[in-house]
């Protein structure tokens, strides 16, 4: 395969060798170790080093491990191009056939029964090439080269030419030259130039990513992946409404969700560009960190599947009062006679009021309603992390955010705060696992979210949920907490209704195995991990009964063991010891009570005191007063 170095500008490949490059003394530079690759910055550089996005290429280094194994399957099981003879009348035809197959009848025939393809069958698995269209230091195309050893090439290119410097003497200093190559040229000409040549492009910009999309979807090989980061987020979360129209296509609109669909705009653009080219793209992974969302979208050629995208689109209607959302689907599909009729989608999906508050609805999209994640490719990601979780500087945050993706419903766009349920009712929230289970109880799913700590997942309708929350608030009166709230406001509104679901929140954590409280209080296994705390520290059963809520059973039981001197008593170790100023002076009767002991026990250590010392201390007399003026 030839070097794509050759096919840039003379003037651009690498001319410079290592000694000229690292000619300068190295104590004018910064080394920055970042996994298996070391970063020379100089002290006044305009080459922009992130280091915030560690985490970001971490996961991209796992996504990027994980494809190189895929890619390695699909190949071994695809079906081998065998040559098949047409059986005609003639002998003589059948032998000049069977003699002189075109090239292009043979990739048209292939054999009913697949065959899998073994070692030296087929066309041979070339190694993966990576383009990073946006390099700067190339601290990730050099982390890809030297952390991934399925790669065989990388092409950073950057605009810049102070970065295509830095990318150069970065590449050199790491020994990666031969599997890097840095030039400088514009990144979307360059994509544009080189057509389906890449199996994985990396778009990383400073910004909106929409003027890389076209370019990038073009230059992907087929069954390839883009990764794709945008970090304007001001944009995307409806901070300029107009502007993320303008560049994205969808309008966005300012709810508890906007993080996630900020993501899933970003990945409705995508699908847009691919389908200009009779494409379509397939989400593997798709996160929220920090100041930007990351997608990992595969790409694929077919008119027909082409034609589904609409099934994946929605717009959305979020209530101006009580912040209620529902989707309504761009198309829907009637299937006839073993054909299917694509017919535009059916609505409004809401009435002009919301049913909840009574108030309008705001409209924005249209946004990537199918799943954004896929649940084999998270889980082989997050095997892969935890295996080799030496290798991640970031370990600990990545394997957390995965393990949380991983628990995510793949079918239920968006997610609702309880926190804010409960401020647009005034009233205090229930616990998250009590939650959990009515929601369960009333026949519906509920998870996580790796984007909120207190987001919720659910495919439960808007009215079940207010539905729990009147049943929440019917069942725990506060009225000391209830401020009095005009009679117009969505919380009273919401709540002068009676509720249609009578959903019970009594499922008491005492009929559950400590594996099973342990799941639903911790629901997300990886909650210590996102506090950079170890998850590996084993719970005890014991641990988890101090914590478990008892029954009324077992706390009667307690109490007559207590009496009765018998076995129901606590362990001392286990009480939690008072912390005590040791500069305050503690008087002695002060200490007895302490330790329990009996009244005529504090006399008669008193008198101890006076007769052993011939004095009462400061704290005595004190004392001594007190009760005679008592």
């Amino acid at each position: 395969m030839d070097r794509v170095g050759d096919e840039v500008g003379g003037g651009e490949a690498m001319e410079e060798s290592s000694s000229s490059i690292l000619s300068t003394n190295l104590d004018d530079y910064t080394i920055i170790t970042e996994g298996e690759a070391r970063i020379l910055m100089p002290a006044n550089s305009n080459v922009y080093y992130n280091e915030i996005q560690i985490s970001d290429r971490d996961i991209s280094i796992a996504v990027l491990r994980t494809f190189t194994s895929k890619r390695k399957e699909e190949h071994e099981a695809m079906p081998s191009k065998k040559k098949k003879i047409v059986q005609n009348v003639s002998s003589g035809q059948a032998s000049k056939c069977e003699e002189h197959v075109e090239p292009s009848r043979e990739l048209a025939i292939v054999s009913k029964e697949p065959i899998r393809a073994t070692d030296g069958e087929g066309r041979e698995l070339l190694p993966a090439r990576v383009l990073e269209a946006l390099a700067a230091t190339g601290v990730r195309a050099i982390r890809y080269a030297r952390e991934v050893e399925e790669i065989g090439q990388v092409v950073a290119i950057d605009h810049d030419k102070a970065s295509v410097e830095a990318c150069k003497r970065n590449v050199e200093f790491n020994g990666s030259a031969a599997k890097v190559e840095s030039h400088r040229t514009e990144a979307r000409v360059f994509m544009l130039s080189h057509p389906k040549e890449f199996d994985v492009v990396d778009i990383d910009p400073y910004g909106s990513p929409s003027g890389f999309l076209d370019s990038a979807v073009q230059s992907i090989a087929d069954g390839g992946m883009l990764m794709c980061t945008a970090t304007d987020m001001a944009v995307l979360c409806g901070g300029s409404q107009e502007i993320c129209y303008s560049k994205y296509g969808s309008y966005p609109l300012r709810g508890e969700y906007r993080h996630e669909m900020a993501l899933r705009i970003v990945l409705a653009c995508i699908e847009s560009h691919a389908n200009r080219y009779k494409r379509y793209i397939v989400p593997v992974l798709s996160v929220q960190m920090d100041f930007y969302v990351r997608v990992f979208v595969r790409i694929f050629t077919s008119a027909s599947e082409m034609k589904n995208t609409p099934l994946k689109l929605s717009y959305v209607y979020q209530c101006v009062g009580c912040d209620s959302f529902h989707l309504q689907s761009l198309a829907t599909t009637v299937s006839k006679d073993n054909s299917v009729r694509y017919l535009p989608g059916f609505g409004p999906a809401v009435p002009q009021e919301c049913s909840a508050c009574g108030n309008k609805f705001n409209m924005g999209g249209p946004i990537w309603s199918a799943p954004i994640h896929d649940k084999k490719w998270v889980a082989s990601i997050l095997e892969n992390v935890q295996s080799l979780k030496e290798k991640y500087p970031t370990y600990h945050r990545i394997s957390a955010v995965l393990a949380t993706v991983s628990e995510e419903l793949p079918d239920a766009p968006l997610f609702l705060s309880l926190n804010h349920l409960s401020k647009t009712l005034k009233y205090d929230p229930p616990s998250t696992v009590k939650f959990r289970y009515a929601v369960c109880n009333a026949g519906y799913r509920i998870s996580g979210t790796h984007m909120n700590p207190l987001g919720l997942k659910s495919d439960a309708p808007m009215d079940v949920i207010w539905d729990i929350m009147r049943c929440w608030i019917k069942k725990n009166p506060r009225p000391y907490l209830v401020k009095a709230q005009p009679a117009d406001q969505s919380g009273t509104v919401i709540l002068a209704k009676e509720p249609a679901l009578q959903n019970e929140y009594g499922v008491n954590a005492c009929d559950l195995t400590p594996e099973e409280y342990l799941k639903v209080l911790f629901p997300l296994d990886s909650r210590r991990l996102l506090m950079n705390e170890d998850s590996t520290i084993p719970v005890s059963n014991e641990d988890l009964t101090l914590k478990r809520p008892r029954s009324d059973e077992d706390q009667e039981g307690s109490k007559s063991d207590e009496l009765q001197g018998g076995t129901g008593e606590v362990k001392p170790e286990l009480k939690r010891r008072k912390t005590e100023d040791p500069t305050i002076p503690v008087s002695s009767k002060d200490q007895a009570l302490k330790r329990g002991r009996s009244k005529e026990d504090q006399e008669g250590s008193n008198g101890d005191e006076q007769e052993g010392t011939g004095e009462a201390g400061p704290e005595s007399k004190r004392q001594k007063t007190k009760d005679e003026d008592s």
